[in-house]
């Protein structure tokens, strides 16, 4: 009995650890404005790539430092998102599960690769 016991024991823990996950790298945003610098070197020239989300847009900043646009790209992004309730009956206070997000305003995304 005592064998089965642990033999009971040995496989929940098993269970147990494997289904255990980490969450890594979850990025949620926080802000309108995303600036992702990415930065290679080749010989002298320098290369990086930049976001601008929702009507933000500060590329004079680095054309004016000397940057060239080798490409340019829009995309189409939420900028805010807004609950609602599911019915019409539905208090969103009382009851969270009647509670919908969805989204509020949408804008552009701009990303630029520059060189210098």
């Amino acid at each position: 009995m005592n064998i089965i016991k642990n033999f009971l024991q040995i496989i929940l823990i098993t269970i147990f650890l494997s289904s255990c996950k980490t969450s890594t790298n979850k990025e949620y945003p926080l802000k309108n404005l995303e600036k992702n610098i990415d930065e290679t070197s080749n010989s002298d020239k320098k290369r990086i790539e930049i976001k601008f989300s929702c009507g933000d847009d500060g590329i004079s900043e680095y054309l004016d430092d000397g940057w060239k646009i080798l490409e340019e790209d829009v995309q189409e992004k939420i900028c805010t998102w807004k609950s609602v309730p599911a019915t019409k009956d539905c208090n969103m206070e009382k009851d969270k599960g009647c509670k919908i997000t969805k989204p509020d305003k949408i804008g552009e995304e701009k990303i630029y690769l520059l060189e210098k």
